[in-house]
């Protein structure tokens, strides 16, 4: 089973001017404990629990990506999942080929629907409806995979049309980036992953997962496609900083115990959201994913 790191808060010691550092020794850290991903969320704004309250630091995620492909050598890298609505689809796929050329093919790419209107009212973006929205994501994830294809015939989407979808240089992943669709809901989420995804990535918990992944086996089948073929992901919401759950302190131990349930239920790929301090990471590479990974 490979474990991930989400990153989520940036309220370092510091401020902004140290930012960069502390970053790149938190992703050097991440790769030298045995983390097979380092993730970031695609917000403009903080989302509590996730990270600090709105007005506490946020960084972009394509630009992070791409410093910490300069950063890192190993460790994949991808955002947990971009919005469709943050950037015209041709402008998102390129800044995904950009991380995946610029780290030596070690990128997801990870795309949803999006969800945060406030944020996006507060910043002047566009909110379409959700069917509108969904459109938009079904309209990405074939124009990504038109475009990663070498295909530059034109495009003609549901809102999306591309005259010319040329990407060069292409991306280094083979055959693609590995493209990553982020929900559960069964009537349209789902089928697009089914469709389209190369992954999946499911916040919920191990007792839960298997009512999630049945119904994608169900859609995968109605397809004709097989479910093997896409890489199962789960975002454990349990296992932020004791101070942000109440009910249980995290140890090392917690997460073992944690860890071994996703892996009893066949899970690929779980991410976690822990203190990212070097030292927090560092044991946790000692005393957690050697024992489960």
């Amino acid at each position: 089973m490979k474990v991930g790191l989400q990153l989520v808060s940036f309220t370092w010691p510091g401020g902004a001017p140290e930012m960069a550092r502390r970053l790149a020794e938190i992703a050097r850290t991440a790769e030298e404990a045995g983390f097979y991903s380092l993730w970031v969320m695609d917000h403009y704004f903080q989302i509590p629990p996730w990270g600090k309250p709105e007005d506490h630091p946020m960084l972009e995620a394509y630009s992070t990506l791409a410093y910490l492909a300069a950063a890192t050598e190993r460790i994949r890298l991808g955002v947990l999942v971009s919005g469709v609505i943050y950037r015209p689809p041709a402008v998102l796929i390129k800044a995904a080929t950009t991380v995946d050329v610029l780290s030596g093919g070690r990128s997801y790419f990870g795309v949803g629907a999006a969800w945060f209107k406030g944020e996006a009212d507060a910043l002047g973006i566009p909110f379409p409806e959700l069917g509108e929205r969904y459109a938009l994501l079904e309209d990405t994830l074939r124009l990504a995979r038109q475009t990663w294809a070498g295909d530059t015939t034109p495009f003609e989407g549901k809102r999306v049309r591309a005259a010319y979808p040329l990407s060069n240089p292409r991306p280094l992943s083979s055959p693609r980036p590995k493209i990553l669709v982020g929900g559960d809901g069964p009537k349209r989420t789902l089928p697009l992953v089914a469709r389209y995804a190369d992954a999946w990535n499911v916040i919920t918990s191990p007792s839960r997962i298997d009512v999630h992944r049945d119904r994608l086996r169900a859609e995968c089948q109605r397809l004709g496609r097989s479910f093997d073929e896409i890489e199962v992901t789960a975002l454990d919401p349990e296992d932020l900083r004791s101070e942000e759950i109440a009910g249980y302190t995290w140890t090392p131990h917690f997460e073992v115990e944690r860890l071994g349930q996703w892996r009893e239920r066949d899970v690929d790929h779980v991410i976690v959201n822990i203190d990212p301090d070097p030292v927090n990471l560092r044991s946790f590479g000692t005393e957690v994913i050697r024992k489960v990974a």
